[in-house]
């Protein structure tokens, strides 16, 4: 008899580097059933591996329908109702005279299978409609919640953003910044203040992802704030974060520490102060001093500068301490965040051609700005806290 997988084998041997043979054998040969099972095993393999590259191929396609219902003001419309609604209702409630219902099933289902959204099939007048509703991954995509997602997500699918993606080989190659080399050499940060709409875009998206941190450090790190009398929040933006923990913290003097014309627009809030400064130059000095992703936007050089400032910073306090919170990668970990730890170091090269670091390189870092002790904790939450002692 002939071994299956014939046409599987013709197709493996125009692959580079995959050459395969058919076997024949005779049905009295005791080997016939485990080849076969081995073969396949390796047709089955080879098919894993195929629908593997097919989903990274549109790997973009999720993001892009998620942006499609944020635009549409889905969650919100699902949310306002109070209970799952049908496409004939959310396209009412959308407002939108030529919107087709048979072309927004087809992005639910999709989404419905990421699991953002739920649908129940139901009758009513004797004819069958789906009501979709949200789940705990929509929720985040809430428009009126302060820990809103969806600004986040728009910036990342926003077309300014999406051109640096397509400079990554060059990056890999040559170095640089994609978003530079796709804006006429204007970094991310150049351009932002010269684009209103994306500068505010990008300011909604770092609010809502900052509270959600916020929240995470409040409720996991209460104790690491007991004995600080003096905290400074380098390139604290606004003072939102310095002032939510100087609130449930009150014994604690907050500054908010920013360039010059970030402080200027900050709002007053009650135990914190605005100082504005440049952080490579000097830092104010202090008991603690919390940097709350800032040490991912620079390279190791920059980073170690920073670093001796805020060493220089609490010198003169015997229990002094930096709180840096930041992604710690795990590239072979399986916990929550680590994937997504991952995607983002990737991100930061894309964008501006900086990095997430794994505990080693965060090790090696501190040390080099004279900081020989750390210790790392775990928060509910995409970064962790790294606690770092100059003694």
């Amino acid at each position: 008899m002939q071994c299956k997988g014939k046409g599987f084998k013709k197709l493996f041997n125009t692959l580079p580097g995959v050459t395969s043979q058919i076997i024949t054998v005779t049905p009295a040969s005791p080997s016939v059933a485990g080849m076969e099972k081995t073969e396949m095993g390796f047709e089955e393999d080879m098919l894993r591996g195929q629908a593997t590259i097919w989903q990274c191929a549109f790997g973009f396609v999720d993001g892009m329908a998620l942006k499609c219902v944020l635009q549409l003001g889905i969650p919100d419309i699902i949310n306002s109702h109070g209970s799952p609604l049908s496409l004939t209702s959310i396209a009412k409630a959308c407002n939108h005279p030529s919107l087709d219902t048979d072309r927004l099933s087809r992005v639910m289902t999709l989404l419905v299978r990421r699991g953002i959204f739920t649908s129940t099939p139901t009758t009513k007048g004797g004819e069958s409609e789906t009501l979709y509703g949200l789940t705990d991954s929509s929720k985040w995509l809430l428009s009126n919640s302060e820990t809103s997602l969806a600004p986040f997500l728009l910036l990342e699918h926003h077309p300014h953003a999406l051109e640096s993606w397509h400079h990554l080989s060059d990056i890999v190659k040559e170095g640089g910044s994609g978003f530079a080399k796709s804006h006429n050499g204007q970094d991310y940060f150049e351009f932002a203040p010269a684009n209103p709409g994306f500068s505010n875009l990008f300011n909604q998206a770092m609010a809502g992802a900052s509270k959600i941190i916020v929240e995470a450090v409040k409720a996991s790190y209460e104790d690491g704030f007991n004995e600080i009398e003096t905290l400074v929040d380098v390139g604290g933006g606004i003072g939102g974060m310095i002032s939510e923990i100087v609130k449930a913290h009150p014994h604690i003097k907050g500054i908010n520490f920013d360039l010059p014309f970030v402080v200027a627009k900050a709002p007053e809030y009650v135990g914190v102060t605005h100082v504005a400064g440049d952080m490579f130059s000097s830092i104010p000095p202090t008991d603690a001093i919390l940097l709350k992703w800032i040490l991912h936007c620079w390279n190791d050089e920059d980073c170690i500068k920073i670093l001796k400032n805020c060493k220089e910073a609490i010198a003169e306090r015997k229990k002094g301490k930096i709180i840096i919170i930041d992604a710690v990668l795990s590239p072979e970990g399986n916990d929550l965040f680590d994937d997504i730890g991952v995607r983002f170091d990737l991100l930061m090269l894309a964008t501006i051609n900086t990095k997430e670091r794994t505990e080693a390189q965060w090790k090696t870092l501190l040390e080099k700005a004279g900081f020989p002790s750390f210790r790392i904790i775990k928060i509910p939450a995409l970064v962790s806290i790294i606690e770092a002692y100059p003694y």
